[in-house]
Order: C-alpha cells, then sequence, then structure tokens
C-alpha cells in the first residue's frame, strides 16, 4: 500500500481576513480528495520548534470558513533568527528535525512578503515547502492578488464612505489613515471607490502644496470639506529624497562592516513614517485654512469575517496547493492567475515587493475623476 501523505500548516506574519478559508481549502482537498493527513502547528514557525501542533480533521475545519483570523495562531518569528531564552538563535535545523520527526511530506506556509523568504530558506535546507500569499497590503510579487487585500479595501472604503457626511458637515479636511507602509494598493483602491479627494500612497512622493492648492480650488467651487486618504507609508517629496540618502548610506556601511553607521542610519530608516499623517494635518490647516481631523483605522482593517471575494480566492489557492502536494510539486508559491492558479518558484518570489507602478490603470483612473495624488 501506497503511504498516506502528511503535510503540516501554519500561518506567519500578521493576521488576514481568509487565512481560515486557506487553511480549510488546503485540509478539505488534502483530506477529503486525496486522503492525506494535516498536522497545524500553533503560532507560525515557533509552534514548529516548539512542537505545538493541532490534528486538523474534518470537525477542525468545519466552520471555519467565515471566521476571521486564524485558528492556528501567527508570529512574526524568523527560522533563522527566533528568540528563544532571551537569545537569538537559527532554528532552520530544529525546523528541519521535527519536520522529519512528523514525517511530514510537505510544509505549507501562509504568509505574506518576510514570509516568502522564510519558506525559500527552509526549501534550501531540504523541505517540500508551498506557500500561499496572505497580505492586506497586496504586495506580495508574482500574485493578481493576495487573499486578505479585498476585504480590508471593503474596510476602508467603508470608513472613507462615512466619513463623508462628517466632513460635509462640519466643512473639514478629515484625513484617513490606511494601512500600507511600503505599498499603496489599499489606500488608492479604497480611495478610487470611496471617493476620497486626495489619495497618498508610499509610491508617489507628495506635495503639500499642491495638495492645499487641490483643496482651496474645492473651496472655491463651493465644496468646504475635503477627505484625504493616505497610506500609512506615504512621505512628502523632501522625506523620500531623506529617505534615500539613508538607504544609501546604510548600504555604504553593510559594504564597509561599519556596525556603527549602520545602526544609526537603520534607526534613521524605523522611525521614517512617525507622526507623518498627524504632521500633514498640522500643515493642511495653517495651508487651508480649514479645520482638519485624522482618523487611523489600524488594525480594523484586518480583523472581522472575510468577505466573499477573500473567502473564493483563499479556496481556490488552498485546493490548488492540494493539488500541487499531490502532484509532488514544491519550493513555489500559489499564484493568483486571472480565474485560475499558478506555481511560481519561490525564488522569483522571495525579496521581491508588488509596488504600484507609476502608470498603472487605477493611478490613471484617480487622475482622470480629478483625484489629488500629491504629486
Amino acid at each position: 500500500m501506497a503511504k498516506t501523505k502528511r503535510i503540516g500548516i501554519l500561518t506567519a506574519g500578521g493576521d488576514s481576513p481568509g487565512l481560515n478559508a486557506a487553511i480549510r481549502g488546503v485540509g478539505k482537498t488534502a483530506l477529503g480528495f486525496y486522503g492525506m493527513e494535516i498536522i497545524g502547528f500553533r503560532d507560525g514557525f515557533r509552534g514548529l520548534v516548539e512542537d505545538r501542533k493541532l490534528k486538523l480533521d474534518r470537525s477542525t475545519l468545519s466552520g471555519i470558513l467565515t471566521v476571521g483570523g486564524t485558528i492556528l495562531g501567527t508570529s512574526r518569528d524568523k527560522p533563522h533568527r527566533m528568540v528563544i531564552d532571551g537569545r537569538t538563535r537559527d532554528m532552520t535545523k530544529v525546523i528541519c528535525e521535527n519536520y522529519d520527526k512528523y514525517g511530514l511530506d510537505a510544509l505549507v506556509c501562509l504568509g505574506g512578503g518576510g514570509t516568502q523568504k522564510n519558506a525559500l530558506r527552509l526549501h534550501e535546507a531540504g523541505l517540500n515547502v508551498i506557500t500561499l500569499p496572505k497580505t492586506i497590503d497586496n504586495d506580495v510579487a508574482m500574485t493578481d492578488a493576495t487573499f486578505g487585500f479585498a476585504t480590508a479595501m471593503d474596510i476602508a472604503t467603508e470608513t472613507i464612505d462615512r466619513l463623508h457626511s462628517t466632513a460635509h458637515s462640519h466643512h473639514r479636511v478629515i484625513i484617513a489613515e490606511i494601512m500600507g507602509h511600503r505599498a499603496g494598493w489599499l489606500t488608492l483602491g479604497s480611495g478610487i471607490a470611496g471617493g476620497a479627494d486626495v489619495i497618498l500612497i508610499p509610491e508617489i512622493p507628495y506635495d503639500v502644496e499642491k495638495i492645499s492648492a487641490a483643496i482651496k480650488q474645492r473651496s472655491r467651487h463651493g465644496t468646504n470639506f475635503s477627505i484625504v486618504a493616505v497610506a500609512e507609508g506615504a512621505m512628502s517629496k523632501d522625506d523620500a529624497r531623506a529617505l534615500a540618502a539613508a538607504e544609501k548610506k546604510l548600504e555604504r556601511a553593510r559594504t564597509l562592516h561599519d556596525k556603527k553607521e549602520a545602526k544609526i542610519e537603520l534607526a534613521t530608516l524605523d522611525v521614517r513614517h512617525t507622526g507623518n499623517t498627524m504632521r500633514l494635518a498640522k500643515q493642511l490647516e495653517d495651508l487651508t485654512q480649514l479645520e482638519s481631523r485624522v482618523t487611523i483605522l489600524g488594525y480594523v482593517q484586518r480583523g472581522g469575517t472575510p468577505s466573499a471575494a477573500d473567502r473564493l480566492l483563499a479556496t481556490r489557492l488552498g485546493s490548488a496547493c492540494g493539488d500541487l502536494i499531490h502532484e509532488g510539486i514544491f519550493g513555489v508559491m500559489v499564484a493568483a492567475r486571472g480565474d485560475g492558479t499558478e506555481p511560481v518558484p519561490l525564488e522569483k518570489v522571495a525579496g521581491k515587493r508588488k509596488a504600484v507602478p507609476p502608470d498603472h490603470q487605477w493611478v490613471e483612473t484617480a487622475r482622470k475623476v480629478g483625484t489629488c495624488l500629491g504629486d
């Protein structure tokens, strides 16, 4: 008799709508269609290191499709840099040993950009690894979409919708800060869908004077309020230049192995976004003479029931993952491609980010309907 395949599954990085739908998609396909066994590991890669596991069967997978978060828990631990007993250690070897101890034929990792890099390291260490792209930022490379994005965009859009009435009633500039440190997909999509008057994203550094001019023009036309959708990673042109200079200094310090200088530049990079939105609100208030208020959406964008679109995407990707395991295809990410899926080698995904191109159709659409992008 052929050996029953046994697969492990974990969720890593930040939580995201659709994780449970993806777990269910992988699990039901593996269990019901291919007769495999499946083990879940709690709290990301740490669970695989610390032997914290959960057997996933039909009863465990029942009823989780509509549930937010992840039944397995998650963490941002990296296999090669994990804090154990107060010390940072490389736990790759331990993970490989536990993989063998449990007789796993494959390890499925659900996560964003960082998870793709960690999965590649484990694949290079000899494990059969497959990943699924998860993040509300939609910035994982080589996939049309990531699950979690559609739900977060719905939530951000609804927030912008609700802010319109307050902005209109009080003749204010209301700034909605939306998640996205390095990519503006979520802010751009929800800003267009919600009819924001100004949309600011990390890929397009802004000039506060041009934003002010756009708001003043609205006032001259009789509209004494404006909605500004700003990604948390958006920055002014001056800040963008300073960031680019700091990144060059960091690269030089690392080349010269100057740890002290590298530490200084890393600290500069770490605080580059701190307080940007609040400073922008004060600047616009001074320039436009309109009251400015800030609403920071924060983690509400990642919580709650996943949308139908995310449930469908996560289930499709999870089911395709089961197919690839059955076919013996590993070292890949299951990418969304149109209405189908495609296995993409992790080498093509890890370390890359899908940013908003300056000529993207969404950007062009925003400009054509009169939205100010700050440039």
